[in-house]
């Protein structure tokens, strides 16, 4: 499903240059869950925003289901963030304006998909996460716990290829973070390919493997199940 190749990342700051990522190599197959580790520096959310297409690499080649990502313009690149691509942050990301299912169904609705249907997605991922109950409620009006979850209905609604998720527990309570992790789990169950950067090692052993970045490199690889 992702084949990276020699990736490198830098970072540009007045004369200086920080070398982030130095030439990874990385597969991942098709309905694998993978977490990603490494202390802090490591590199961890710049590799995961280079393999979801949400920066531009230096120097090296992406491949996310056979498609070389590199000869995308960046108009074909949004498109296939936004409709091949699931994305879950740490913050949330939600539209303080928008009630939780309008939250869910904007994405859908940017795909031009029938009213009608956009909500009903909608709808049906906030029931799969557990807030069929709470579609009307703002973001203001819900947890943290909840916030996120309804950040994960946003991005599994359209059933992407792939579900990125940048340290998705990092603002949680011990509940709320079980929660998520137990909803991870399902999804993986489901068939769905998940790529996720942790620093807590806790929930990282909810996945199939765990790579392990260090100064800009892959150290190690633990294959869990």
């Amino acid at each position: 499903m992702i084949t990276v190749k020699n990736l490198k990342k830098s970072f540009e700051d007045g004369e200086s240059t920080t070398e982030v990522l130095k030439g990874i190599d990385f597969v991942a197959q098709s309905g694998e869950f993978i977490a990603i580790m490494g202390r802090s520096g490591a590199g961890k959310s710049t590799f995961l925003y280079q393999m979801s297409l949400l920066d531009e690499p230096t120097e090296g080649e992406i491949f996310i289901d056979n498609i070389d990502t590199h000869n995308m313009t960046p108009t074909e690149k949004t498109q296939f963030r936004l409709t091949e691509l699931g994305y879950v942050f740490q913050d949330y990301a939600l539209l303080p304006e928008l009630n939780a299912v309008e939250n869910v169904a904007l994405p859908l609705l940017m795909q031009n998909l029938p009213e009608k249907q956009a909500f009903a997605k909608a709808t049906e991922a906030l029931t799969k996460v557990g807030l069929g109950k709470r579609l009307t409620n703002l973001p203001s009006k819900l947890s943290g716990g909840e916030q996120q979850r309804v950040s994960i209905a946003r991005a599994i609604a359209h059933e992407p290829k792939i579900l990125f998720a940048d340290e998705p527990t990092a603002n949680l309570d011990n509940e709320s973070s079980r929660i998520v992790m137990e909803i991870f789990k399902e999804l993986h169950r489901g068939g769905q390919t998940i790529v996720m950067v942790t620093h807590e090692e806790e929930f990282s052993k909810h996945a199939e493997r765990i790579v392990h970045l260090d100064d800009g490199k892959i150290v190690r690889e633990i294959k869990q199940k």
